[in-house]
């Protein structure tokens, strides 16, 4: 088994993926919880994978709080963890700030508490002011309550010339509420306000991914996530397998219309998808069938017909939809195929 990096169609595997693989690099919001509650089938889906031997470790883009808070947290949910386990996109960016900076570097620390003690980690030093003498400015998630002054902060330092760092730009945030705007929604005010443009670290870019190696050791990872543009993209760059759940904010017509780079190796509905196989799916002349469904291109749309699970229908579907993307045929409609699956 190997990574798809075109894409044709969601892979099979015929083992459970806690056996295929050595570590999982889990996302959390919208994977693990949301609005830090645990999502469904999430506690005991980690809990038997760790008993199978399955190395579990926390990859987030979400910079807000430190790794001793997570894993805290994780395991206030009924998900053991240490901080060793969690890898945030702080962590990432700090490093490449710390690459670029001499040690002791003052720093204007635009984020939460995750973002200053990971800079701290790397021998800088988190200022407040653009007026506190900064070589650089850095950004972070710093939640709902980020005062908007902070950006103001970040505007004038960067008019000045700093070059600027962000941990990610996820433009949104799974909630107990709903989807919430992200760190990407707070960079965007900051690059309308300056023109410039930051170094990113978060994924799905290299500096994310090679933070997350660093730290994890993995020899044969899998990255589990909710989003296409971030978790499984960055999966695609790293060139290693990867499992879409669809439990935070990819639905299925999103999936079926993912370009290359953002097309999972496998999809399930949560995370339960690491303790089973997943089913093949097979071409039969210009058809390709997953389970009892048999998926196929109409005219200028996406046609599905059978039974049995919902999810071998939508993988049935990816696998049409990105096989004639691959063919140079775009703009295929899936909205009628999609909205009947009931997943």
């Amino acid at each position: 088994m190997s990574h798809q990096q075109n894409g044709v169609r969601p892979s099979g595997s015929a083992t459970a993926l806690i056996e295929a693989y050595d570590t999982a690099l889990l996302d959390l919001d919208g994977v693990v919880y949301a609005g830090g509650e645990a999502i469904v089938h999430a506690v005991e889906s980690l809990a038997a994978a760790r008993a199978g031997g399955m190395h579990l470790a926390y990859v987030t883009n979400n910079a807000l709080r430190t790794p001793d808070a997570v894993a805290e947290h994780l395991t206030e949910l009924g998900v053991p963890a240490e901080p060793s386990d969690v890898i945030t996109s702080a962590q990432a960016v700090a490093r490449l700030v710390a690459d670029q900076l001499p040690p002791g570097a003052r720093v204007l620390a635009i984020g939460g508490e995750g973002l200053r003690v990971a800079l701290r980690e790397r021998g800088l030093e988190p200022v407040e002011s653009a007026d506190d003498d900064p070589a650089a400015v850095v950004q972070g998630y710093g939640g709902p309550d980020m005062a908007w002054g902070r950006f103001a902060e970040a505007s004038y330092a960067i008019r000045r010339g700093l070059p600027w760092f962000a941990s990610n730009t996820d433009l949104t945030i799974p909630s107990a509420r709903g989807i919430a705007p992200g760190n990407g929604a707070a960079v965007e005010v900051v690059r309308i306000a300056t023109g410039a443009e930051p170094q990113v670290a978060g994924k799905p870019l290299p500096p994310m991914h090679r933070e997350t190696v660093l730290r994890t050791g993995a020899k044969r990872p899998i990255v589990v996530g909710d989003r296409l543009d971030t978790d499984i993209e960055g999966a695609f760059n790293g060139g290693v397998d990867s499992l879409l759940v669809l439990t935070g904010v990819t639905d299925a017509a999103q999936l079926v219309a993912a370009p290359p780079e953002h097309r999972p190796t496998y999809v399930d509905r949560d995370l339960r998808g690491l303790l089973t196989g997943q089913p093949e799916v097979s071409r039969d002349g210009d058809a390709y069938r997953c389970g009892g469904w048999a998926a196929s291109v109409r005219g200028d749309a996406l046609a599905l017909e059978g039974e049995g699970d919902a999810l071998d229908g939508l993988r049935a579907l990816c696998a049409t939809a990105w096989a004639f993307a691959g063919a140079g045929v775009c703009g295929l409609e899936a909205g009628k195929a999609v909205a009947g699956l009931q997943l």
